[in-house]
């Protein structure tokens, strides 16, 4: 059966799902501040494969519906391609913190329509090529290369942005044959399954208070993930994923306040510019997608 649409509601469930997750990167910034990377994701995933595995065992196919995809090697390596954008993003958190790091990562819509083409066969014209190239432009301002102050370590999150990029070009290109409940499924299992060697590798025994914030950051892994399902159920994913860029008013609020984060004015101006560019591409996919569609 399919479900209502409800914009409005797919909006404040959008909302809700990025406050959360700027909720869950504060959480992992101090715990990875403290703690190996790889054993922080590793507990997340555990958690998140057994959130999914409940998940799925609800549905009508049970586990074994979850496991059949049509795409069982894109389905793992979108599995590895989040693993290791989210061990990357963390691991820059701990570098530059929430506000910088979360800065350049909005990049990721910019590289999701350069990239579209040579992965999707999707047609890009030169408006969108044209927002492309101002958004990095933007991308240049936040890093500041040439400037005294610039670190390579700036690149880092730049290179979170395109694993994830790819994450979701790939969950795009499985969409056509798997559905969104058997790609929830292969990428936690995936997630968990990859994780596991490392993380045990690196464990350290975390403190009981620490123990409390793992906690909560495996619960608001799961939570925002599920809002996020809820909230593409009900609403068109156009409509939307520009709500999506609040994370970063949220990342900003936590990095500011509770991290004593500093706002640079290249970093301001440069996101300016590359979310309005970013908005400007998903306002033309929209468009395009209409008129695909005869709407």
């Amino acid at each position: 059966m399919k479900t209502a649409q409800n914009t409005r509601l797919g909006i404040w469930l959008m909302v809700a799902t990025t406050a959360i997750f700027a909720l869950q990167d504060g959480v992992s910034r101090h715990l990875a501040a403290n703690y190996n990377v790889y054993m922080v994701v590793m507990i997340r995933f555990w958690f998140f494969a057994a959130f999914v595995a409940a998940t799925a065992a609800r549905r009508q196919g049970g586990l074994a519906g979850a496991t059949r995809t049509r795409y069982p090697w894109i389905q793992l390596s979108r599995g590895i391609l989040l693993v290791a954008e989210i061990c990357v993003m963390v691991y820059a958190f701990t570098l530059l913190g929430l506000v910088a790091s979360h800065a350049v990562f909005t990049s990721y819509p910019l590289l999701v329509a350069a990239l579209s083409g040579p992965v999707l066969g999707e047609k890009v014209g030169w408006r969108r090529w044209a927002a492309i190239g101002i958004g990095f432009l933007g991308v240049l301002i936040i890093l500041e290369p040439g400037v005294a102050v610039f670190s390579p370590l700036a690149l880092i999150p730049l290179l979170a942005s395109f694993l994830f990029a790819l994450y979701s070009l790939m969950t795009r290109y499985v969409a056509r044959g798997d559905s969104a409940a058997v790609s929830f499924f292969w990428t936690g299992m995936t997630g968990a399954l990859v994780m596991t060697p490392a993380g045990l590798w690196h464990w350290q025994w975390m403190s009981a208070g620490d123990w409390v914030w793992m906690g909560l950051l495996c619960c608001t892994a799961a939570a925002g993930h599920w809002l996020l399902i809820r909230a593409y159920a009900v609403a068109e994913a156009s409509a939307v994923q520009p709500f999506a860029y609040l994370q970063l008013v949220f990342v900003s609020i936590i990095g500011l306040t509770v991290f004593d984060e500093r706002l640079e004015t290249n970093v301001v101006i440069g996101t300016t510019i590359v979310v309005c560019a970013g908005l400007f591409t998903l306002w033309r996919q929209r468009i395009r997608a209409k008129q695909a569609g005869g709407g």
